[in-house]
């Protein structure tokens, strides 16, 4: 496998960019991720913060970026990643998904350029997004990793960004057993288990994991992760298990750095 696939927990809005220190671990994580990644010929950034009906991929050659939060202060508003797309990778992607589709006019939301302006500050990978699906369905997007798997051959790094805790309601509050629990039953689902057809399950059928919905009474920060366990069909890493806004969070690797 020549592409390398991490699913990360992206923090809250532009916090991680602004100094915040309940994200003070993943920054670090992040910042000392990026230069022992290989550098790749280009980016695919399957982000929880765009859902269409249809899989669709960014065809804009030069994405402008998506200001997706609100109430921050006004620094986060002029943040730049002036990253360029790539079309012809776009259409690439779109043709490798039932009905996958291009829009060629939008631009990089922040669950792209948070992590990527820690991971490579130097905006010069051609990056295009990959929506998730309206219908939240997770087999669907099991089943969306899966028809990636001709990209595993190319020199690629793709990124599922999502939160593997994410229910607003509670963070900056003490973490507890519900979310720990959670955290665990992701953990040996993707990095214990040895059979795939086990690990599809244990992910396409998460609701049934302890506290599954305390974790994600939405599941789009989960989605990301099942299209990268899909893709790669392989054991993940963990590469990250730390607090993200006082909530343990984790983050997961397949293939080579």
């Amino acid at each position: 496998m020549s592409a390398t696939i991490i699913y990360l927990s992206h923090g809250g809005g532009p916090l991680p960019l602004l100094g915040d220190r309940l994200h003070a671990d993943m920054v670090r994580f992040l910042t000392e991720l990026g230069p022992k990644l290989k550098k790749p010929k280009a980016i695919v950034v399957i982000s929880a913060h765009w859902e269409q009906a249809r899989p669709t991929c960014t065809a804009n050659p030069q994405p402008p970026l998506i200001y997706d939060y609100y109430g921050f202060p006004p620094e986060s508003y002029a943040i730049r990643y002036p990253s360029p797309g790539d079309r012809e990778l776009a259409f690439r992607v779109a043709s490798l998904l039932d009905e996958g589709c291009v829009d060629e006019q939008r631009g990089f939301d922040h669950g792209m350029y948070v992590p990527l302006k820690l991971l490579f500050p130097e905006p010069s990978i051609p990056t295009i997004q990959l929506s998730l699906l309206s219908s939240l369905s997770s087999e669907a997007h099991y089943h969306m990793g899966e028809q990636l798997k001709p990209l595993l051959d190319e020199d690629l790094l793709i990124i599922g960004s999502g939160f593997s805790f994410h229910n607003m309601q509670q963070f900056w509050k003490p973490d507890d057993q519900k979310n720990l629990a959670f955290q665990d039953y992701l953990f040996a689902t993707c990095c214990n288990t040895d059979d795939e057809a086990a690990r599809k399950a244990g992910l396409v059928y998460w609701e049934q994991a302890p506290f599954a919905r305390y974790c994600h009474p939405r599941e789009d920060h989960l989605l990301p992760l099942l299209v990268c366990q899909g893709m790669a069909g392989t054991q993940a890493t963990c590469i990250f298990d730390g607090p993200i806004l006082g909530r343990r969070s984790l983050a997961f690797q397949w293939g080579r750095s």
